[in-house]
């Protein structure tokens, strides 16, 4: 317990495979955390899903850990989550379906079918999200046709923090970022965009109200709060999407200043003032209140990790062990080339029927050279996005990073030595959590989130010129490879 009562803000963050939830006082100090993990199912190839109510419990859990941990109530509450997730839900809020998750596949025929005509074009310069399976728009379209009675007696269609928000306090409503995300939201008039909600087949008093990041939800029932250690006084704050908030707790919201997130999936930001058309469609623009968070997402992060390293070592798999074998390997892993693209793949490409293989492959490769050309391929996939960024939002001087990546540091500096940029980490590398609670604090009136600067102890990792070179020759080889994967995929399929 502290030995003073300073007021402090719980940052929730939902992600894919956990919860976290962290403290913060006025400052921008973590003062208590707590994770809570949880699982995602696989009931066909193709498809990813989790259990709503479970994600609730782990949420909550966190929290009431959290204000044990304390020994008094917060004075905010607010939310972070990963995006395009998608539920049906009856009248009494009660999950008509699972959860519905960004990695799954199955409208994929419907997302290919709708992406590269006039309409889907337009959808995309309209919402700034691209035609992609991982959109509630395209899961949309695919229970109207693959699931209709569930998508006639629906009352809501929500994503995973409007459930939990509902069960908290009573109403259904989603931020300006998490509807940015889900090719559904108009990013300039800031309201449900009519031409794909006419595309999803659902009309908009079948989705969320959607608020600012900044609003403030009605009070909740107080044997609610009591039982998760709440108080009447307690405020909830909507919140916003993992990634947007992960910009905001890197600190990185100025021009040239962008910041890589790799956790089960992984992304690269930058913050804008203006929606950034890229009209080749090759990254999102999402909006956090009056600002837009322009980059890209890749697939294939710590999943892949977990799943080269459950392959290798059934059931010993260690991630500090695995980038620790990796990096015993030279740079360029001695020819060897990895594809990651596991579960197909976002930007900068795009392509849900993308593949993950390996080239290359001599006699003298061990385990090892496989595993540094993993982690070399996951970050070729974000230099990938980085190109673009530096075509429609200007040039990137700096990087921070965060997610579980941050735990190796020679992984950071091969990203600094690929992309030849400083790469900064910060001393709390929770940026999403920490995100959601800056933005509560600014909620709230004490903080201008836009003008915080994290707390002293950065870390920055220098670009070294040494290696950079033989990244580029097998980047280069890397492009050609999904091109030949992309037409071996078509012969195979």
């Amino acid at each position: 317990m502290m030995s003073a009562q300073a007021p402090y803000i719980l940052g929730v963050d939902i992600g894919t495979s956990s919860t976290k939830t962290i403290a913060v006082l006025h400052s921008g100090k973590v003062i208590a955390e707590s994770r809570q993990a949880y699982p995602s199912q696989n009931p066909q190839p193709g498809r990813s899903e989790q259990n709503a109510p479970q994600l609730y419990e782990a949420a909550m859990q966190t929290v009431r850990d959290v204000i044990k941990q304390l020994g008094y109530p917060p004075a905010a509450v607010s939310f972070s989550a990963a995006m395009h997730s998608l539920m049906a839900v009856d009248a009494s809020g009660t999950p008509l379906t699972p959860l519905i998750i960004w990695s799954d596949n199955r409208s994929e025929a419907y997302a290919a079918d709708l992406r590269d005509t006039r309409e889907g074009k337009a959808i995309f310069r309209e919402t700034g999200t691209p035609v992609h399976p991982m959109s509630p728009l395209s899961k949309l379209m695919w229970m109207k046709q693959e699931a209709p009675a569930v998508f006639e007696t629906a009352h809501k269609f929500i994503g995973i923090k409007e459930y939990i928000l509902f069960q908290l306090c009573g109403v259904y409503i989603t931020d300006y970022a998490i509807a940015s995300a889900t090719g559904l939201f108009n990013i300039r008039e800031k309201k449900w965009s009519q031409t794909a909600l006419k595309h999803a087949g659902v009309t908009a008093d079948r989705l969320p109200e959607i608020v600012p990041s900044t609003h403030i939800l009605p009070p909740v029932h107080a044997a609610l709060l009591e039982a998760n250690g709440l108080s009447t006084q307690t405020i909830f704050v909507a919140g916003a999407s993992d990634g947007c908030l992960a910009q905001l707790g890197s600190g990185a919201v100025n021009p040239g200043e962008a910041a890589i997130t790799i956790g089960t999936s992984g992304a690269i930001r930058t913050v804008t003032g203006n929606p950034q058309a890229d009209e080749t469609g090759r990254l999102f623009t999402y909006v956090l209140e009056d600002r837009y968070v322009a980059g890209g997402a890749i697939n294939n992060g710590g999943v892949a990790v977990q799943w080269l390293g459950n392959l290798l070592t059934p059931g010993k798999f260690s991630a500090p062990q695995f980038t620790e074998d990796a990096f015993r390997v030279a740079p360029g892993c001695e020819g060897l080339l990895c594809l990651p693209y596991l579960q197909g793949e976002r930007a900068p490409v795009w392509d849900s029927r993308a593949s993950g293989t390996f080239a290359n492959v001599r006699q003298h490769h061990t385990p090892a050279h496989f595993q540094r050309a993993l982690i070399e391929g996951i970050s070729f996939s974000l230099y990938s996005i980085v190109e673009a960024l530096f075509t429609v939002t200007g040039p990137i001087k700096q990087v921070s990073v965060s997610g579980g990546f941050t735990a190796s540091e020679q992984w950071i500096q091969l990203l600094a030595d690929v992309f030849q940029l400083p790469m900064l980490l910060e001393k709390e590398n929770d940026a999403s959590a920490l995100g959601a609670a800056l933005l509560g604090w600014h909620a709230l009136k004490e903080l201008d989130m836009w003008s915080y600067s994290p707390p002293p102890g950065t870390k920055v990792f220098n670009p070294d010129g040494q290696h950079h070179q033989l990244y580029m020759r097998n980047y280069r080889a890397f492009g050609m490879l999904y091109a030949q994967m992309k037409e071996i995929g078509r012969v195979l399929r």
